[in-house]
This record gives C-alpha cells, sequence and structure tokens, in this order.
C-alpha cells in the first residue's frame, strides 16, 4: 500500500510555517489593533507573541514526539483514550481549515477580478457570477497542485511567501526612517478609560485582536509524516518559523504607528498600504494588490493542504472512513481526502457568505490548543522524556493550556451570542456525527495502544 513519503527538508518546512502564519490577516489586523490600542499596538503584539510561542513550543514537542498527520488528535487519544475527544480535535481544525479557505478564495476571486474587470451581471446566492467562477477555478488549482505533490505545493507555498513576507520587509524598509516620532504609549480614551491609560483589560483586548495574527503553526503538524528525520527537524522548523513571523510583526506594528499616526491607521481600509503610500509614494498600488493576492492564496493552500493530512491521519487512525486514509500509487499524496475537500469548499461558495463563523471557528481553535496543551502534560507526566525528541519543560504546556483556557474565556466576554451558539453547535454537530457514524471507536484507542 503507498504512503505518504518523507521528501520535505527544514528549510521548506520552515517557510511552509512562516507562509501558514503570515497570510493576509496582518495587512488589514493592523488597523484595528490601532483603533484598540493606539501608538501601545506593539505591547499587544508582545503579548500575543509570548502566548502563541507557548503553544507553539508544545507542538513543537507533540510533532518530534509523534511526526505524524493529524498529530494533535493522536496526541489527545495518547493522553486522554477517549476517542471522541480526538474526534472532536480533528474535525474542528479541520473546519476551521475548510471555513477559511473557502473565505480566501472568495477573497482571491475579488482581488482577481479588480484587475479583469469582468462583469457577467449574474448573481448566484448573494454574489456575482464572475467572482465564484474565478473562486472554484482558483480552487481547482490549488486543489491540482496539493493532490500532484507535496514538493510542488511547498515550492508553490515558498514563492507566495516570498511575496508576502517582501511585502511586509518594504513596509518596515521604508518606514524605518519614521522611528521615534510617534508617543509609543498613547491608547485611545474610551467612556471605560478616560484618561487614556493601557490597563490589564486594554491590554487582554488587544492580545485577543493580535494573537490570531500568529494561528498557522499548528498546520505544520499535519505535515509531520512528510519531513525528513522529524524528530530533529520539525522542532526547527515550527520555532524557526515562529521567531521569524514574532520579528516581522513587532517591527511592522513599530513601524505602522510611527509612519501614519495611530487615529488614521484605524480608519484606513488597506492600513498598511496607507503606510507604503505615506512612505513610499513611488511605489505602485497594483503591487499590493499582487501582493494580497499571493498571501491570501497562500493561507488558502495551506489550509488546503493542513486539512487533506487532517483527514488522512484521522482515517488512520480509525476515526474516519478508511477510503480518506488512501494514497496515490505515484503521487504519495491523500488524493481522496484531496478531492472530498474540493468539493465541500467548492459547494461552500454557493452557500453564501460564511464571514459569521469566524469569530467560532477561532473558538475551536483556542478550544482544540487548551486540549492539546493539557495532553502534553498529561503524556511528559506519564512518559517523562523521551531521548532524541525535542522535550520542552512542563511548565510550557500547563502555561499554554491556561493562557488558551483565558483567551476563550475573554473571546466570550468580547463577542456577541451568536459566535459563541455558532461555535457550540458545531462542537455538538461534530459529537453527534461521531457518535451516530463512526464505527471504528474502538480501533481507534486499539492503535493507540499497540504504539
Amino acid at each position: 500500500m503507498a504512503e505518504l513519503k518523507r521528501t520535505v527538508g527544514p528549510g521548506q518546512m520552515m517557510l511552509y510555517g512562516i507562509g501558514s502564519m503570515l497570510g493576509a490577516g496582518i495587512y488589514g489586523l493592523v488597523g484595528r489593533a490601532a483603533g484598540v490600542m493606539g501608538g501601545a499596538m506593539w505591547m499587544a503584539f508582545l503579548l500575543a507573541m509570548t502566548a502563541a510561542l507557548l503553544t507553539g513550543l508544545s507542538y513543537a514537542s507533540i510533532a518530534s514526539r509523534y511526526p505524524r498527520a493529524a498529530g494533535a488528535a493522536y496526541a489527545t487519544q495518547r493522553a486522554f483514550a477517549a476517542p471522541w475527544l480526538s474526534y472532536l480535535v480533528g474535525l474542528a481544525v479541520v473546519a476551521s481549515g475548510i471555513a477559511s479557505a473557502a473565505t480566501q478564495s472568495k477573497v482571491v476571486a475579488l482581488n482577481l477580478n479588480t484587475l479583469l474587470g469582468l462583469d457577467f451581471g449574474v448573481s448566484v446566492a448573494g454574489a456575482p457570477l464572475e467572482v465564484l467562477l474565478l473562486a472554484v477555478g482558483f480552487l481547482l488549482l490549488v486543489c491540482g497542485l496539493v493532490w500532484r505533490g507535496i514538493t510542488e505545493t511547498l515550492w508553490a507555498n515558498a514563492a507566495c511567501t516570498f511575496i508576502e513576507a517582501a511585502g511586509l520587509v518594504l513596509v518596515i524598509a521604508v518606514g524605518m526612517r519614521f522611528w521615534g516620532q510617534a508617543d509609543m504609549t498613547e491608547v485611545p480614551a474610551t467612556a471605560h478609560n478616560p484618561e487614556g491609560l493601557v490597563t490589564a483589560a486594554l491590554l487582554m483586548q488587544g492580545t485577543l485582536l493580535t494573537f490570531f495574527s500568529f494561528l498557522g503553526f499548528e498546520d505544520m503538524l499535519n505535515v509531520a509524516e512528510e519531513v525528513k528525520e522529524p524528530e530533529r527537524n520539525m522542532p526547527i522548523a515550527m520555532i524557526g518559523a515562529m521567531l521569524v513571523v514574532c520579528t516581522l510583526y513587532m517591527l511592522v506594528a513599530l513601524t505602522a504607528v510611527s509612519v501614519v499616526p495611530w487615529k488614521e491607521l484605524a480608519a484606513a481600509p488597506a492600513p498598511l498600504r496607507a503606510v507604503i503610500e505615506r512612505a513610499a509614494p513611488w511605489f505602485p498600488a497594483i503591487g499590493f494588490t499582487f501582493i494580497t493576492i499571493a498571501a491570501v492564496a497562500n493561507t488558502a493552500l495551506v489550509n488546503t493542504v493542513m486539512g487533506s493530512r487532517m483527514l488522512y491521519g484521522l482515517a488512520k487512525q480509525g476515526l474516519l472512513p478508511s477510503a480518506l486514509g488512501k494514497v496515490h500509487a505515484t503521487r504519495h499524496t491523500p488524493h481522496v481526502a484531496v478531492m472530498v475537500l474540493f468539493v465541500i469548499i467548492v459547494a461552500l461558495q454557493f452557500a453564501g457568505d460564511i464571514s459569521q463563523l469566524a469569530g467560532a471557528t477561532v473558538l475551536l481553535l483556542l478550544l482544540v490548543f487548551t486540549i492539546v496543551n493539557s495532553a502534553l502534560v498529561l503524556l511528559m507526566r506519564r512518559e517523562g522524556k523521551l531521548k532524541g525528541r525535542f522535550n520542552v519543560p512542563i511548565v510550557v504546556p500547563a502555561c499554554g493550556a491556561v493562557i488558551c483556557a483565558g483567551l476563550i474565556a475573554g473571546q466570550l466576554l468580547q463577542l456577541d451570542w451568536r459566535a459563541p451558539a455558532i461555535a457550540g453547535g458545531m462542537v455538538a454537530a461534530i459529537l453527534t456525527l461521531y457518535f451516530t457514524t463512526t464505527h471504528g471507536k474502538g480501533a481507534a484507542a486499539a492503535k493507540v495502544r499497540k504504539e
């Protein structure tokens, strides 16, 4: 039987991680963060970076200890011996990836159409037909690339990563001469904070917002079965990627509020473009459109890779139909899982606006991080340090679990009732699906016991 092939080196894996974390979020998130934190935006990024690094270190340890697709679900099953919980972890990640890929494909289509100028005068499910067709064509290209092979996929990822990283480096390079010209402690005065002080509540709000710009490191774990010497290379790639992204984000945050006053930055529809327009007016506006397309396309590509490997890994653990665990004999890719993902994501293109799922999927990921950090604590207490693997101090996953649980509580306080309701509904649907359709409940636990 064909299996996934270990062809990915640490450099490619690091680029994959950088691309999965950078995404397109930072290009718009800077403005929203400025509206909440003002010139002190860098403080929120610093705290969010610390929180993300703790969970990232836990994931790096899991990748080294148990290098396999759907590694988070595997670690959960190994720790808690509860297939339903592993199923919830796996499908919650898949659901977040599918929602993200569907959303990003529409964003790519909209940006492409600004260049092409198509107008068929027909709408389907509330969206212009030309946008839907461009989105489906883009998804066909992405899924075809993922089906063809992990090596080709990672080369495409590397190209997009260089483009989107270049956009951030450009912002820093043209704006660094403005450093020191803004008050880096000024925050907006509000009814709850009339004196404009940096309070614990304000920092929590800013951290909640900026934390999500660091998401993506968890996607790296699902490619572990295709990495050479994963016990060594996965931690190097994951930690290296997080450090690169953290450095870029901190420098971008400092530069943005130095070049453009935070009030203008918060009101700008494209905040980083506003920074470029002021610091480098010679840069063509169309250039940022291409950078945005590359960033969004990369997010969709990474989520498709993640989703297909997660479905494959869950099938191999006996939690999903075995057909999803098939690997193409010559391409060495989980082709059935890729095709299933393509059908689901295309169907979502015609299901209308799915932006209301954003808050819910964020809550799902925080739930996953809390469970996985807790699982690593139990595994380290039970199995101790594994020789030749990347072992973090037990305080790292313990703090990661506490912080992620705290962020969930913060999100529940910040959001209206709809996002938690959707997240709760998705959890209920996943568990209902498990208890009514899964026939491999015992098989999943048996597989882990054998290993």
